[in-house]
């Protein structure tokens, strides 16, 4: 079978995580600096474009897709800095077809969590199978500028599990909804100690993939948001 690029591994999960996709057209420029874009069937794609800096800035007007590229190796910790000028307003990220938010950043990891049942082991077996010689994220962290939560989910510094994916993903946001706009932030996250309090293991796989996306789809609001220097740090 022939080899899938990153970005197709990641539409080949796609059914599993919440909905069919398939690869989108990727701006050369983006496509030079390893990343490629993938579509959710039935929702407008958003236009992602490079930075001068080599970051990625997004746009989107009720719209919803992602870009991914491989990030391999044991986890550390992740630094970036991002910024919204423009996004939805609060949604409640824990529920489906309301969960918009301006941007998010996600790194699939190799294995599942202890928690991960039978039918999820089979359902990303078939996944598997499809995708080749590429191997799908078994589990990920989502990290979010946006939403709010209910009842103490989604504030900030707490994990909880994607209404979607609720036996691989885990998300936290970082930055609510109603952040101050039009100015830089700094973040700096350790995955593998959110991968312990977020699946309750001690184990930490391997990293994949990184996976930087927008969902506004529900809103119909606008979105205008960059992510730039995306690094792998010493953690202190």
């Amino acid at each position: 079978m022939r080899r899938l690029r990153p970005a197709l591994a990641a539409a080949t999960l796609a059914p599993l995580v919440g909905g069919a996709a398939a690869p989108g057209h990727t701006p050369p420029e983006l496509q030079a600096i390893g990343w490629r874009k993938v579509e959710w069937h039935g929702i407008r794609p958003a236009e992602f474009s490079a930075t001068p800096s080599g970051g990625v800035r997004v746009r989107a007007q009720g719209e919803g897709s992602f870009i991914a590229r491989p990030l391999q190796g044991p986890p550390g910790c992740l630094a970036w800095r991002w910024r919204v000028d423009a996004g939805p307003p609060a949604t409640d990220l824990t529920r489906r077809g309301g969960d918009d938010r301006a941007v998010a950043i996600s790194i699939g990891f190799a294995n599942f969590a202890p928690s991960a049942g039978f039918a999820l082991r089979a359902q990303h077996a078939v996944a598997q199978a499809s995708a080749g010689q590429v191997t799908l994220p078994r589990s990920a962290l989502t990290y979010v500028w946006g939403g709010t939560g209910r009842e103490g989910h989604g504030q900030p510094g707490s994990f909880f599990s994607s209404p979607w994916t609720p036996g691989i993903t885990k998300v936290r946001v970082l930055r609510p909804a109603e952040s101050q706009r039009g100015q830089w932030v700094e973040e700096r996250v350790d995955l593998g100690a959110d991968w312990r309090a977020a699946f309750g293991a001690h184990e930490v796989p391997p990293m994949l993939e990184i996976v930087v996306s927008t969902d506004v789809e529900d809103t119909g609001a606008r979105v205008d948001a960059q992510v730039e220097n995306i690094r792998l740090v010493p953690c202190r």
